[in-house]
């Protein structure tokens, strides 16, 4: 080996040796990366792609520490692209037209394509945008976006057209676990020479708080280790001072953590959650569909989350009473009030002792029996009132007090009308809308079912009057 060859070595071992562990672990080849085979396992779209040497621009999103910036360097190298990184918050136009230069150029010259990641591509200006677009298109630069929020909503439209999105899911807790085992048996980048051992219930504290974080957890194991390794040393250099003379003389090598060592590296999981973003409205969804489900375990769950990331509490409140109508309804209609007192109850005393309130509401409204009758009758109508033909009002039902018509013409309105109160039972025969419909057919559960045969007495006596003043009138 020459000289040079020694010095850039030694760079080389400098600058690793400052790096945070997250990064010297990063994935070097495919097979290294951890999680997401819903993408990049055996025949799927993006490993074919890889494959065949056929990548388009992409858009890769998902939480933080997924592996988005890694990906996106794993197929620079995997297609010995070049590769440009930037920060779409801080990179300005005369940075992209030397981007896009430097990239024609260098595919002019050697046919070799360039490769620009791009962080935090939902910051990306109109500008930008424009000066890209035409070369993205061209395939002179494959652009290869990273975001935590949702593209479709929070990237240029005509960026997302000519991009391929591939969402990346929080990693689970045995991916994690892998990448903390690889971390402390790799030599090269990781611990595999300080002897560190680790115990399943460690791993499993920093798999569980991580939240799928990678990067989270590498970071708590170089917390524990560093922290161990330096009271190590510190006990041997009292030893050595014989400040210490109860400890052994020899002081080993090795560095074992616990349980308690693994909570005491890593900070209480915080939720990801953006009040506006992906995340505030999947938790909401969850929510919902676990109350219309009937699970009332699913539902505080997914409250308890809502609340601990900060969402406002009569955001919640709205929904469980609209929710009170639209999937309970008749079956109880105590569902609805009880939504409404939560709600005003919440108004009036506040956090945190309205999360009990909110959780009472929640398990009455799971376990109360469901119809989502009156809403899909209430759908059902006003389709009718906007693509079908206009009912007229029958002349028996119009306001008796409007103007009379001109003799001789159409009878007076209200001609006709039957007082209700008059008619056994306060039921007759009248019809009400002029045409045959059945918008509201209610449920065999809970109180509706009772309701549902009320609503067929009720019609059946409706049918047997008209019937017999038809006959009469023969």
């Amino acid at each position: 080996m020459d000289r040079g060859d020694l010095w850039a070595g030694q760079r080389e071992q400098s600058r690793r040796a400052v790096e945070p562990l997250a990064v010297r672990m990063r994935p070097r080849t495919l097979d290294e990366f951890a999680g997401q085979t819903h993408i990049l396992g055996k025949g799927k779209l993006l490993r074919r792609m890889l494959e065949a040497d056929v990548i388009t621009s992409l858009i890769l999103h998902g939480p933080p520490g997924t592996g988005k910036t890694t990906l996106a360097e794993l197929i620079a190298q995997f297609t010995k692209r070049h590769f440009e990184r930037e920060n779409a918050s801080s990179v300005g136009v005369k940075r992209i037209r030397e981007i896009l230069d430097e990239a024609a150029l260098r595919l002019e010259r050697s046919g070799r394509r360039t490769v620009l990641f791009l962080d935090e591509i939902h910051r990306f200006t109109k500008p930008q945008q424009d000066v890209l677009l035409a070369d993205v298109e061209r395939g002179i630069l494959t652009l290869v976006g990273a975001t935590t929020e949702n593209p479709l909503f929070a990237v240029n439209s005509a960026l997302v057209s000519r991009s391929t999105l591939f969402r990346l899911e929080p990693l689970s807790e045995d991916d994690i676990v892998g990448v903390l085992r690889r971390a402390i048996g790799d030599e090269e980048r990781g611990y595999g020479k300080l002897n560190v051992t680790a115990d399943d219930e460690a791993l499993r504290v920093w798999a569980t708080k991580s939240d799928g974080d990678a990067r989270r957890a590498l970071t708590a194991l170089e917390v524990a280790v560093l922290s161990q390794k330096r009271k190590k040393e510190g006990e041997t250099e009292r030893q050595r001072e014989g400040e210490t003379s109860s400890l052994p003389l020899s002081v080993s090598s090795s560095l074992s953590i616990s349980r308690s060592d693994a909570e005491d590296s890593i900070q209480q999981k915080a939720a990801v959650y953006d009040g506006t973003g992906d995340e505030h409205y999947n938790s909401i969804s969850a929510f919902i569909k676990s109350v219309r489900g009937s699970d009332p375990d699913a539902a505080i769950y997914w409250l308890a989350r809502m609340l601990d990331a900060g969402e406002d509490p009569r955001f919640i409140a709205r929904r469980l009473a609209i929710l009170a109508s639209e999937d309970i309804g008749n079956a109880d209609p105590r569902g609805i009030m009880v939504a409404q007192s939560a709600w005003e109850l919440l108004e009036r005393i506040g956090m945190p002792e309205g999360r009990i309130i909110l959780a009472q509401a929640t398990t009455y409204l799971a376990l109360a029996p469901k119809s989502n009758a009156s809403y899909v009758a209430i759908d059902e109508a006003l389709a009718d009132v906007k693509e079908g033909r206009t009912i007229a009002v029958p002349v028996h039902l119009r306001d008796g007090n409007s103007a009379p018509p001109a003799p001789g013409s159409a009878p007076a309105n209200g001609t006709g009308y039957r007082y209700s109160h008059g008619d056994s039972g306060a039921i007759n025969d009248q019809d009400y809308l002029g045409v045959e419909k059945q918008y509201y057919r209610p449920t065999d559960r809970g109180l509706e079912k009772s309701l549902a045969e009320r609503l067929e007495e009720l019609r059946a006596l409706r049918r047997a009057g008209r019937l017999r003043r038809s006959e009469g009138s023969a």
